[in-house]
């Protein structure tokens, strides 16, 4: 059972934001931030929304608790009516549970676990449409995002900022930011950081995604996911979209800015999660 524990609610003018923890596993509790609107007519839409890489605030930036606005995106989706919920991804936040000891061969799979939890989470809530949820994230949120709706069916629409780009356009082909244990270690100790011998790249989980609706922002300054890569993966899903009737589903956003998510942008991706 989820055995959901709430801890703390602040309301403001628009919504109420509760401080909680569910059980994902026996013995495994995640901490996330959950925001309901105010003056529901009916169940809404929900949003899952995962955090950039933050080892202090974790959760607590999408939550609006960082200094950077453009990460608040818990925030800014329940302004505009949407239930969401912002959980911590592996050692960040309030969130302590070693991957390794407890069999996980990566922190990427025990996020992927945490957060299809997470949307049992939100489909268990009165207030929400369990049928139309959604997933955002920027950076570390960008490809997590990804990473569980290639496996979650149950997320309908999807939102990566600043979130990948093709293996071998990654630093030069050099994989060893993937290989640590906040992600993929066996990128390292099995395929050598070498995108050659890696068993997956990034088209195929664009393409994983198909038919459901998702949109890459992709930032021409971005120096962590040099934007030629996402181009590449955009380019080599298109035709499983385009086969199961979906090219529409389907888009990529290229602002000019750096590593972050500017406002054109996020307009951008909240409008696609309405529509």
């Amino acid at each position: 059972p989820l055995d959901v524990r709430i801890t703390e609610e602040v309301k403001s003018a628009k919504f109420t934001r509760k401080l909680l923890t569910f059980q994902s596993s026996a013995g495994n509790r995640v901490p996330a931030y959950l925001f309901i609107p105010h003056n529901l007519t009916g169940k809404t839409p929900a949003i899952l929304c995962l955090h950039p890489t933050s080892p202090k605030l974790g959760k607590g930036v999408p939550a609006g608790l960082g200094d950077k606005h453009d990460r608040a995106y818990a925030v800014h989706l329940a302004e505009r009516g949407y239930v969401t919920l912002a959980p911590d991804y592996v050692k960040s936040g309030g969130y302590d549970y070693d991957a390794y000891e407890h069999g996980f061969v990566s922190a990427t799979m025990l996020g992927i676990w945490n957060h299809r939890r997470a949307v049992d989470l939100l489909q268990s809530l009165p207030e929400v449409d369990g049928a139309n949820l959604g997933v955002i994230g920027h950076s570390l949120g960008g490809h997590n995002s990804m990473f569980v709706a290639a496996v979650e069916p149950r997320l309908k629409a999807i939102v990566s900022s600043c979130g990948f780009n093709s293996f071998p356009t990654y630093m030069n082909g050099n994989l060893a930011g993937w290989s640590h244990k906040g992600y993929m270690p066996r990128i390292k100790d099995v395929y050598e950081t070498k995108p050659e011998k890696m068993p997956f790249d990034f088209p195929e989980i664009v393409a994983a995604l198909a038919p459901r609706a998702f949109l890459a922002c992709a930032p021409l300054k971005d120096s962590n996911f040099e934007v030629s890569g996402v181009k590449d993966c955009i380019k080599a899903a298109t035709p499983v979209y385009r086969l199961l009737g979906a090219e529409e589903k389907l888009k990529a956003i290229y602002p000019d800015a750096g590593h972050d998510f500017p406002d054109k942008a996020r307009a951008t991706a909240y409008a696609w999660f309405d529509r």
